[in-house]
């Protein structure tokens, strides 16, 4: 067994989010002023978690910001991050480059929710899952293959492990909520709304059990700009390979380090 921790991170922001404009995956910017001081931010807020594997979007913002966050960990200075493709933006075809305004009178012209409308040329949510599904298997051999046991799990499980630490899902919190006895941790660094197609696979498809009194419309809010997500998983091995047996989130879209910023701006 073994029971390990994932951190989603959203990139920090961009000129283009700033201006409401859409990126995908063919608009490739660098953070903005802002983006790299929230990426400062968001570092020095998890300075002194230990991650054990770093993976982040190879699109440039993505990228930019996991190399800020490991400059500033105590930890993980030196560590190389693993750039991986399978957590690129979803790609939102024709509409890229383009006010989000028109992607939302694409979506009322078709008679669809703009969050499950998918324009000319770009991915649905069922591919934008299925590529999460795949980075999951790439993240659990991985990760078990450095820190798995055949063995019952030291650690605490899923459904146990810091559950004092979850009591305010969203803020209030510290950086190292839900980490209480893992030895075992993994950051993501990604996008928006890949971010929001990871969160609600693993809650609804995957049953991940959720911090107390959390509201369903916060746990599905689109994430800001370095907004932090954390789920706490335990693995099991099978004639496959590693399979998830138990999973629990610790918070989503937590973004307390961005008060000062956001007050000094």
């Amino acid at each position: 067994m073994l029971t390990f921790s994932l951190t989603l991170i959203r990139h920090g922001e961009t000129q283009y989010n700033r201006d409401k404009l859409l990126q995908g995956q063919g608009v490739d910017t660098l953070l903005s002023e802002t983006g790299a001081r929230q990426g400062e931010a968001v570092g020095r807020y998890l300075a002194d978690v230990t991650f054990n594997r770093v993976y982040a979007s190879n699109l440039q913002r993505a990228v930019q910001t996991a190399e800020i966050i490991l400059r500033s960990n105590t930890h993980c200075s030196g560590m190389e991050m693993v750039l991986e493709p399978l957590l690129r933006e979803r790609g939102f075809g024709v509409a890229e480059g383009r006010p989000k305004e028109d992607l939302k009178n694409m979506a009322n012209a078709s008679g669809q929710a703009c969050r499950d409308y998918t324009p000319p040329g770009g991915e649905t949510l069922v591919q934008v899952k299925l590529r999460f599904k795949k980075f999951l298997k790439v993240l659990f051999k991985q990760m078990w293959d450095e820190h798995g046991s055949p063995g019952p799990d030291a650690s605490a499980g899923a459904s146990g492990a810091g559950a004092a630490a979850a009591s305010d899902p969203a803020s209030g919190g510290s950086a190292d909520d839900g980490l209480q006895g893992l030895s075992a941790h993994a950051l993501v660094v990604s996008h928006g709304a890949y971010i929001r197609v990871a969160v609600v696979h693993l809650v609804e498809d995957l049953k991940c059990s959720l911090p107390p009194g959390v509201k369903m419309s916060q746990l599905f809010s689109p994430c800001p700009n370095t907004g932090i997500s954390r789920f706490i998983l335990t693995l099991a091995q099978s004639d496959s390979g590693p399979v998830l047996s138990a999973a629990r989130c610790v918070f989503t879209n937590r973004k307390d380090h961005l008060e000062n910023l956001t007050a000094a701006e």
